[in-house]
Parts: structure tokens; C-alpha cells; sequence
């Protein structure tokens, strides 16, 4: 643990120090243009201010396409000099400057397999038992609510609708329990609006509460397609650590495991920055032919010279609905408000970094 804390000091001392000099060249910079009058907010008339923030503009397009054009003459001449062409930089991003976490499931850990054959997800992925879900509202429904639960029943497979009236949950729970359902989703919402999703996994849990924004339903997505019976494909992306991978199980788990791979139907889970965003979509292989002139000789009148080539072509076409997810909390067990205990709660200091992430 000490040389691993030594190594990591180590590399964000350099990364610090570069920054350092970057931020050091860039204050030059700005220096040496409110020097000669050219830093737009030192200038207070309008039309000056815009007028010099143009022309920085252009003459910072130019600068990039000259390097861009360096760069490319120096491949080729690598190329043709049979060397390895210079490594492109790598752009500084958020997600490649995320902060070490321990938790990150590595592809050789035995430990975490043997979890995998334990937990409460493991009958239904392997087959054992075949997924069935309940979905239904908060007490207060609204109008979008049905709309975008009609859509989910469209997405999920063997997944059935029960109209909440004045139950309460626990009571939802134990008859979903007796009529042998997998799954509770419980779609709130507030102001006329869903702005939250409970999955409860049964019946020993968990039970993920999740912030839901960015709606879009399937009716006002532009060209949308009408998807089939199928069971679709699954795409899970980007839950990399220990609890990413259990919040990928519990969605996995929501649908089969034997897809139909001929309704071409693709749901997909796409996790970035601890933002989880959902699409459905349908896909396609075509042909498509291409003409190409014959490069040698002159040009005939004939069309003789031209070659036609075939590519295979994939295209998309969403079906909806099209949401963002955000993890509010992981609980143990059946949904308990009072006495549950939480295997993890997103709290307002976690998010001190920005390069930070949990999923």
C-alpha cells in the first residue's frame, strides 16, 4: 500500500507541475496581450471588445490547423520512410484524469466471480427463473406518468402494469412476492412530471432508488420506430467498479437472458460520469454501392472504367422512450424507509471533485 500511495504522490506531482507550467505560459500570454491592448476585457467599447475577441478567434483556428498540418506531414514522412510515425497527444478529459479508486473490478478477480454465483441476481441470469416485473406508480399519478410507463412496458419483456390505488408499498411488495414476480419498478413522479424510478429486486432485494431527468417519450422523438415482440439485446457500458458492477446486475436482471437476436432490438445502459442514460433502438445491415473511377489511363466516354464496390452499411433507428438515470441510493433488502440499512447513499460532499465517480 505504501509504494502504490508513493507511486500515485508521484504522478499528480508531475501532472501538477505540468499544469503548472501550462497555467504559467497562458498568464504570459494574457499579460503580453493586455500589454499591447489586445485582451478583449481590458477593452471597455463593444464594438473594439468584439472586434478583438474575432480576431483572436481566427488567429487561434489558424494556429490549431497549422499544427493539425504539421502533424500530418510528419506521419507521412514517417510513413514513407518505413518508421513509426510521432505518438499523437492524448486530450486531457474528465474521464481519463478520474481519481484512483480501489474499487474497480479487474478482468483476473476471483473474488468477485465467486460473488457473482451467490448474489441475489445469480437464478435469474443464469436462467434458473425467467424475469417478471411489476410496474406501477406513486399514489399521486400524473399524466405523463401512464405515457411513460406504456413505453417501459414496450421495452421490458414479460412485464405487467398494477394501478397503485391506495396501497402501500410493502404491501405491493409482498403480493408481487406471492404472484412469484422478480422485480418491483415503482415510477414516481412529481408536478405532472416522473422524476424518480424504484427497482426493487425480490425477494431478498436490493432495492436502488434513482433520480430520473432528460424524459423524452417515444411520441416526441422525431422519425421513431415501432418496436417488435422481441427480446432485445442488452449493452451495459462503463460500470467498472464494485458497485457499478452490482447496479449492472440489477438491471440485467431485469430482462432475459436468451435475446432474439432476429428483431434486431437493442436496449442499451450507457453509465458516463455517474450518469446513466438509457436508448432503445432498432438496427439494420444493408449493401450499399459505391462508384469509383479506374484511377489508370484517360478517361473514356464509356462508363467502363468505373468500379463498383459494396460496403455494409449499419443503420439506426430509435424507438424510445430516451431518460437519464442518477443512483440516489442502494438498500439492502425489500424497500424499508424507517428501519433499512443502505449499502451506499449519494450525499451532497461527495461531490467535492468533479473527477470523482462511483459507477
Amino acid at each position: 500500500m505504501g509504494g502504490k500511495r508513493k507511486d500515485f504522490a508521484s504522478t499528480t506531482d508531475v501532472q501538477g507541475t505540468e499544469e503548472g507550467g501550462e497555467q504559467k505560459v497562458k498568464k504570459k500570454k494574457k499579460e503580453k496581450l493586455a500589454a499591447d491592448g489586445l485582451l478583449p476585457s481590458t477593452i471597455k467599447n463593444k464594438e473594439k471588445r468584439s472586434a478583438v475577441h474575432a480576431k483572436l478567434k481566427h488567429q487561434k483556428r489558424l494556429e490549431k490547423r497549422k499544427r493539425a498540418k504539421a502533424r500530418d506531414a510528419a506521419e507521412q514522412r514517417a510513413l514513407e520512410l518505413g518508421e513509426e510515425p510521432p505518438p499523437r497527444k492524448i486530450p486531457r478529459t474528465i474521464e481519463n484524469t478520474r481519481e484512483l479508486d480501489e474499487t474497480i473490478c479487474k478482468p483476473d478477480d476471483e473474488e468477485l466471480y465467486a460473488a457473482n454465483d451467490a448474489d441475489e441476481f445469480s437464478s435469474i441470469l443464469k436462467q434458473d427463473r425467467t424475469p417478471k416485473i411489476l410496474i406501477t406508480t406513486c399514489r399521486f399519478n400524473s399524466t405523463r406518468g401512464p405515457a411513460f410507463i406504456s413505453d417501459l412496458l414496450s421495452v421490458i419483456p414479460n412485464a405487467h402494469y398494477f394501478k397503485r390505488g391506495t396501497y402501500d408499498l410493502k404491501k405491493i411488495v409482498e403480493y408481487a412476492e406471492n404472484k412469484e414476480f422478480t422485480s418491483v419498478i415503482v415510477v414516481h413522479t412529481n408536478r405532472r412530471e416522473p422524476d424518480a424510478l424504484l427497482i426493487i429486486a425480490l425477494p431478498d432485494g436490493p432495492t436502488a432508488h434513482f433520480k430520473l431527468s432528460k424524459l423524452l417519450l417515444r411520441k416526441d422523438i422525431k422519425n421513431h420506430g415501432n418496436p417488435t415482440s422481441h427480446k432485445p439485446e442488452l449493452v451495459l457500458n462503463n460500470f467498472t467498479t464494485r458497485l457499478g458492477h452490482r447496479i449492472g446486475r440489477l438491471i440485467q436482471s431485469l430482462f432475459p437472458q436468451d435475446p432474439n437476436f432476429r428483431g434486431r432490438r437493442v436496449v442499451t445502459f450507457h453509465n458516463q460520469r455517474d450518469f446513466v442514460f438509457f436508448r432503445h433502438h432498432r438496427y439494420i445491415f444493408e449493401t450499399k454501392e459505391s462508384k469509383q473511377a479506374a484511377s489508370s489511363g484517360k478517361k473514356s466516354k464509356d462508363n467502363n472504367d468505373e468500379k463498383s464496390e459494396q460496403k455494409l452499411i449499419a443503420r439506426l433507428q430509435e424507438c424510445g422512450p430516451r431518460f437519464t438515470l442518477k443512483l440516489i441510493s442502494l438498500q439492502h433488502g425489500t424497500f424499508d424507509s424507517k428501519g433499512g440499512e443502505y449499502e451506499w447513499v449519494h450525499k451532497p460532499e461527495m461531490d467535492t471533485s468533479r473527477r470523482r465517480f462511483f459507477l
